[in-house]
C-alpha cells in the first residue's frame, strides 16, 4: 500500500515536530543564487514551502512578488507569524497540482523530494505550465538512490534527466559544491529553463 502524502499527513507532521527536513534557515546553495538576482519585480513561487526560509530572505531583500504555497496550513501560520508585514493573499493554501497562476521563477527545495516518485512526471508538466516563457525552475534535488524509504525519496542524474528534459532546456544539473554539511555530497544544484513545447 502507497501511504497517502496528503494534507493530513503534512498536518501532522508539523504538530508532532516529525520535521527533519527543516534547517531552520535558507540553504546556502539558494541563498547565493538569490543573491546574484536583479529583478526585484520577478513573479516567484516557492511550493511546498514548508517554513518558507527562502520566501523570508527575498522578501527581505526587496523582493516583493513572492508567493508561498503549501498544502498544510501550520507552516503558512509559522512564516506569518514570523513575518506579518508578508502580504496575506501571497500565501497559498492549496495542493500544487491544482495551482494555475504562472511565474518567472519557481524555487525547488525539499519539494520534489517529498512527493511520491509516482508524481515525479505530473510534478515537471505542472511546473511547466506555472512557468512564464523562458521561466526557470531552480533548487535543489536530493542524490542519493531511490527507494521506497521515504519521503525524502532521492534520485539519480539519469533519472531527474529522463524527467525533466521533454520540458526543460538543462542549463544546470550538477553536484552541488556549497551544500550545507549534513547535506554534503547528497545534492545536484539545478537551474532549468521552461521549453516551448
Amino acid at each position: 500500500m502507497i501511504l497517502k502524502f496528503d494534507k493530513k499527513y503534512w498536518e501532522a507532521n508539523y504538530t508532532n515536530g516529525t520535521t527533519g527536513w527543516n534547517i531552520g534557515e535558507i540553504s546556502t546553495p539558494i541563498k547565493e543564487y538569490i543573491n546574484q538576482l536583479s529583478d526585484k519585480n520577478s513573479s516567484i513561487l516557492i511550493p511546498g514551502a514548508g517554513n518558507a526560509y527562502e520566501a523570508e530572505y527575498l522578501y527581505t531583500k526587496g523582493f516583493n512578488n513572492v508567493f508561498i504555497l503549501d498544502i498544510a496550513h501550520n507552516p503558512l501560520q509559522n512564516f506569518k507569524y514570523r513575518n506579518p508585514s508578508f502580504p496575506d493573499s501571497h500565501l497559498l493554501e492549496e495542493d500544487f497540482f491544482e495551482h494555475n497562476k504562472t511565474y518567472d521563477l519557481i524555487i525547488e527545495q525539499t519539494f520534489f523530494c517529498a512527493l511520491h516518485p509516482s508524481q515525479r512526471t505530473n510534478y515537471a508538466k505542472r511546473m511547466h505550465s506555472l512557468l512564464t516563457k523562458g521561466g526557470k525552475l531552480v533548487g535543489l534535488l536530493f542524490n542519493f538512490p531511490l527507494t521506497n524509504e521515504g519521503p525524502p525519496f532521492g534520485g539519480s542524474y539519469e533519472e531527474y534527466q529522463k524527467i525533466f528534459e521533454p520540458y526543460f532546456d538543462l542549463l544546470t544539473l550538477e553536484k552541488c559544491h556549497n551544500s550545507i554539511k549534513p547535506r554534503a555530497n547528497r545534492e545536484f544544484f539545478i537551474i532549468l529553463k521552461k521549453k516551448q513545447l
